[in-house]
């Protein structure tokens, strides 16, 4: 079977709830990082580093892979974008130098050529140096053409793993107003008519579900892993639980963190709860007694269940299993 047209069941699973991001500058808060509850950390080379410092990110962040101890976290690197002239050494350096390397995250993407590019290098330096660990890739899709053709890049194959969202720079691209990242616009909003002489009522929408959702589908559809966008205001933790329940309802994994207080809002909600667990042991359970009477549906709590059931309550159980593995 090509990488194209792998099946969700192949893509190789990663606990990504909540990714922290980690200036690749900013060596004082790599301890705290790595003692985060924190499934991933991300550092950074591309937004949150100066153009003058790129050279010293590149080095730290290869120093911070070899000498921190990130547990069982998932350790990842955002590089510079194939716009720059800087994202071949980028990768160059982290394969070759960083063997607890787990993930290259490539912002930008805007045609799977791009990950096929990054792809292949990582290859070759894999196979030239027999790397044991292997490195995955998560692409950014942040600009209205990335979205357009994001069913193509989530077939690119290859390494890639994921696609998450970019909303600050998805929103420069369209020419949008918001000024928070992430967060709800209160002038995206419908007044609708009052039923029976009532005063309108004003409903708050959401700028970003198209986005959002078309990008689900396309990592869905694909055997890919979707994740969320960071969410600016990281004060505003009620607005980010919100942001977090909105992607979770779309199907995505998780959420990117950018302070250590979004960490635990993001564990919880991307964790299956202990009634959803209980839910989906009592729908096993109930269907293997159904089965065993040759019934192929059955009645649990007022509701009719049947096989197409068993996967969303198997998916819910292996989640949780890994996140009490992950401890």
């Amino acid at each position: 079977m090509s990488a194209a047209s792998r099946s969700a069941s192949e893509a190789p699973f990663r606990l990504q709830r909540s990714s922290l991001f980690v200036p690749a500058t900013s060596p004082q808060f790599f301890a705290k990082a790595a003692a985060s509850a924190a499934d991933g950390i991300i550092l950074d080379l591309e937004d949150a580093v100066a153009p003058d410092k790129k050279e010293a990110a590149r080095a730290a962040a290869v120093q911070a892979l070899n000498t921190v101890d990130w547990g069982r976290k998932n350790a990842a690197v955002r590089i510079n974008g194939l716009e720059t002239a800087l994202t071949y050494r980028d990768v160059i350096a982290l394969v070759e130098g960083a063997p607890r390397l787990d993930l290259i995250v490539l912002p930008m993407v805007n045609a799977p050529e791009d990950v096929r590019y990054v792809s292949t290098l990582v290859e070759q330096i894999e196979r030239a140096l027999g790397r044991p660990r292997r490195v995955g890739i998560e692409g950014i899709i942040e600009t209205p053409l990335g979205l357009e053709r994001v069913s193509e890049i989530a077939a690119a194959g290859g390494r890639l793993e994921a696609l998450s969202f970019g909303a600050g720079d998805y929103a420069v691209g369209m020419k949008m107003r918001n000024r928070k990242i992430g967060t709800a616009d209160p002038n995206y909003a419908v007044l609708a008519a009052g039923a029976d002489g009532q005063s309108p009522q004003r409903h708050l929408a959401d700028p970003w579900h198209y986005a959002m959702a078309k990008l689900a589908n396309a990592c869905r559809a694909h055997g890919l892993r979707p994740r969320d966008s960071a969410y600016a205001d990281f004060r505003d933790l009620e607005g980010y639980r919100a942001s977090c329940l909105r992607a979770s309802v779309l199907g995505f994994e998780g959420k990117s963190c950018i302070h250590p207080s979004q960490v635990e809002v993001a564990n919880e909600v991307f964790s299956p709860s202990e009634a959803e667990v209980r839910w989906a042991r009592d729908l096993l359970a109930a269907m293997e007694r159904g089965m065993a009477e040759g019934k192929g549906a059955v009645q649990m709590g007022g509701e009719m269940v049947d096989l197409a059931n068993i996967k969303l309550a198997e998916n819910l159980l292996a989640k949780a299993e890994a996140i009490a593995a992950r401890g």
